[in-house]
């Protein structure tokens, strides 16, 4: 994923010279991750450089830019880092299109890592990726595979709305497939289907996928098809895949790593309670992490999710 993400970022700085990248050690390291890597090399101090640690200031940059026509891409460092930029985000980012009445616009991409599972410190580990799909005005984004990764960010790029690009670093290096070098683009705000079944629909996005799949491998053994969605975007929600599978299989579990109470699940909950309640056979289950901090390393595999853990709820829906 961090190869993939590097050349979406590569290809735009080539394709498009209002593109600029700059953020927390995205210039000369190429980022904590290294997903910049190289590209200020490649195209310069003034296309790729480093900011101040001010995450305010590099939003807030980032909204002028935008409005006077440049496409900026912002890096903020960890995904716990993000809440001092709250102001420019909720205040200006969203907003501008609505204030202006579609005179300005904000084509601006903020990209940060975010999850748990790799023993980092407090701050680094949230999953809070409900707060940015409750704000109006912006778009949010997150990829499960390489391939998606680079499809969804040159799509983010090249969106005329502010767009929230979420990276599970768990997944950064853990996961290898085979992506075009040519520039193509995923629609933002649809779904995928990752595997068809007809006993129950599970949709997760990120790092749960790869777990989802691992717990898929046990379902199969007990005879279970299990229908897998990625949701891909938080925001905007492609409601018309969830229900169709809901539909078809009957049964709904959601999969997420974020805090359970007013969550991506509960949303999705409410969608197949509203659109699909005459096809559920069972209640929906939410499998999220708890509402609390994520643990120092010590205790934080008690907050993660499982592949077992996933079979283990999977299986009390289907005895329902």
């Amino acid at each position: 994923m961090v190869q993939a993400v590097n050349n979406a970022l590569e290809i735009k700085l080539a394709d498009d010279e209002n593109v600029v990248i700059y953020g927390e050690d995205a210039g000369v390291e190429g980022g904590v991750f290294r997903v910049t890597e190289g590209l200020q090399q490649k195209f310069g101090e003034k296309r790729v450089f480093d900011s101040p640690l001010a995450e305010s200031a590099i939003v807030g940059t980032a909204v002028g830019m935008a409005i006077a026509g440049l496409r900026p891409v912002v890096e903020l460092q960890f995904c716990g880092f993000v809440y001092p930029a709250f102001n420019q985000i909720i205040s200006h980012a969203a907003r501008i299109h609505n204030r202006t009445r579609g005179k300005y616009k904000t084509p601006m991409v903020i990209r940060f890592p975010y999850g748990g599972g790799i023993n980092a410190l407090e701050h680094h580990s949230e999953s809070m990726e409900s707060i940015y799909g409750h704000i109006p005005g912006i778009k949010v984004v997150i990829p499960s595979t390489p391939y998606d990764a680079k499809g969804l960010l040159i799509s983010a790029i090249e969106s005329d709305d502010t767009v929230i690009f979420m990276e599970p670093k768990r997944i950064y290096r853990a996961i290898k497939q085979e992506v075009a070098e040519e520039k193509y683009s995923i629609p933002i705000g649809k779904a995928k289907v990752v595997s068809a079944g007809t006993d129950i629909t599970i949709v997760a996005y990120g790092a749960m996928i790869r777990e989802v799949q691992k717990a898929m491998v046990m379902a199969k053994s007990k005879n279970i098809s299990v229908e897998l969605i990625d949701l891909r975007t938080i925001y905007p929600l492609d409601k018309e895949t969830i229900v169709k599978s809901v539909q078809k299989t009957g049964r709904l579990m959601i999969v997420t790593e974020e805090p359970n109470t007013f969550g991506v699940a509960a949303e999705i909950t409410a969608i197949a309670n509203e659109e699909a309640f005459l096809y559920l056979e069972a209640p929906v289950k939410r499998v999220t992490g708890f509402d609390v901090i994520v643990p120092l390393p010590a205790s934080e595999h008690f907050y993660m999710q499982t592949p077992e853990k996933i079979f283990y709820e999977l299986e009390r829906v289907m005895k329902f």
